[in-house]
């Protein structure tokens, strides 16, 4: 669905993971990710066996609070993806956020995902 600070705050809250897209409709690496990791079925099976929550945040009119999230992991522009862990069942705590490689590859999301 799409981003929002509110919306990411709110998933936090719950206990599934969740992965986060800023991307923008210019950014040539944000395509070719897509095209090779986000959206092969490896990865969309991957997402729905680990009933990931998908967070897309659309930067391509320099969203302000798209701005503000690329800010807080030092970024100044598209693509930045982060996987935000599951909350663990026992100490009810979930895993620093993971950012993941500007140049994304379905490899790196499955081990950043299935490497728990």
């Amino acid at each position: 669905s799409d981003f929002s600070p509110k919306k990411l705050e709110k998933l936090l809250e719950g206990d599934a993971p969740i992965f986060t897209n800023m991307t923008a409709a210019w950014c040539i690496t944000c395509k070719a990710n897509e095209k090779i990791s986000l959206k092969t079925k490896i990865i969309t099976q991957i997402f729905t066996d680990n009933n990931i929550e998908y967070l897309k945040g659309d930067w391509t009119n320099q969203d302000a609070e798209i701005t503000k999230y690329l800010n807080k992991f030092n970024r100044q522009g598209v693509p930045l993806y982060v996987y935000y862990g599951p909350r663990d069942s026992t100490t009810g705590k979930r895993p620093e956020p993971v950012v993941l490689p500007q140049i994304l590859t379905a490899g790196a999301l499955k081990t950043v995902i299935l490497d728990k």
